[in-house]
């Protein structure tokens, strides 16, 4: 059994504590100025509260961070002002740098891991994927924690914010897409033509993320999808919904411009284009 804390029992933090408890381990939480769903998830997951943070990480061996993205460093650093002696874990939507400042700046504690969560909170019949990265000791144990779990491990390396990248570059489209979907939506309904829109997307095909030969067709047509972007913007603005998204995806497409019609360009050509900061 290992003694693990989990900042803060949300509604992952809970689902991450009930497959610890599930696995024998004992999990402690600090309810101070927590809220009462947060105190009823935790309850139902099995969580014990402590009297105060510093009692709960001076009995702890882990420290899982499961928090909101912009309460990260917040919470990393309570953790650290209390001489943590442990594996602390930051488990974040954060961004790489965010980590590694965590890691390197903050240190809330001996090693720090750096993971991220893909999938829905688990536990009954649910499963996800919990990335680590960091020390390979400290990997290992918090990795030991999910043995057997609804929270399958996957391993990516010593390097903390390998995790988080990974988090960001999947978040980043999923989340922009749902958005996007949210706008054009709005834009359709605004113009009456929504089933047409819904009947259009039925068709479509759908796996972009999945398929990276896929971009060097977008960048070939770049130099007249840039413009288009520029007319999708303009009709936002005239139904008075946000052109920011149209406008972005402009200025981007616009990095691929001095590729026209070059669709057999090796892909990491064509993606490194997106690091080089020049744009046409």
């Amino acid at each position: 059994m290992t003694t693990v804390t989990v900042l803060h029992p949300g509604a992952m933090g809970a689902a991450v504590a009930a497959e610890l408890v599930l696995g024998g381990h004992e999990v402690l939480w600090a309810p101070n100025d927590r809220g009462e769903h947060t105190a009823r998830r935790a309850t139902e997951a099995g969580a014990t509260p402590c009297d105060s943070l510093a009692e709960a990480v001076s009995r702890s061996a882990v420290v899982l961070s499961v928090c909101p993205p912009q309460a990260a460093e917040d919470v990393a650093t309570a953790v650290a002002a209390h001489s943590f002696a442990g594996v602390y874990s930051d488990v974040n939507a954060i961004s790489p740098q965010r980590v590694r400042r965590i890691a390197d700046e903050i240190r809330p504690g001996p090693a720090v891991v750096d993971g991220a969560v893909f999938g829905q909170p688990p536990g009954e019949g649910r499963t996800a994927r919990l990335y680590l990265a960091g020390p390979g000791p400290a990997v290992d144990r918090v990795a030991s924690l999910f043995t057997g779990s609804a929270l399958n491990v996957c391993r990516l390396g010593d390097a903390p914010g390998s995790a988080s990248a990974l988090k960001m570059a999947f978040a980043g489209y999923q989340k922009a897409a749902r958005t996007l979907a949210g706008i054009a939506h709005a834009l359709a309904d605004a113009h009456g033509v929504g089933d047409q829109l819904t009947a259009e997307a039925e068709i479509m095909v759908s796996a972009i993320l999945s398929d990276p030969e896929y971009v060097p067709s977008v960048a070939a047509r770049a130099w007249r999808w840039a413009p288009e972007m520029a007319e999708v913007a303009d009709t936002l603005r005239g139904a008075d919904l946000p052109p920011d998204m149209a406008e972005a995806t402009a200025r981007v497409l616009a990095f691929w411009e001095q590729d026209k019609g070059r669709d057999d360009l090796p892909v990491a050509d064509v993606l490194a284009q997106l690091r080089s900061g020049r744009s046409t």
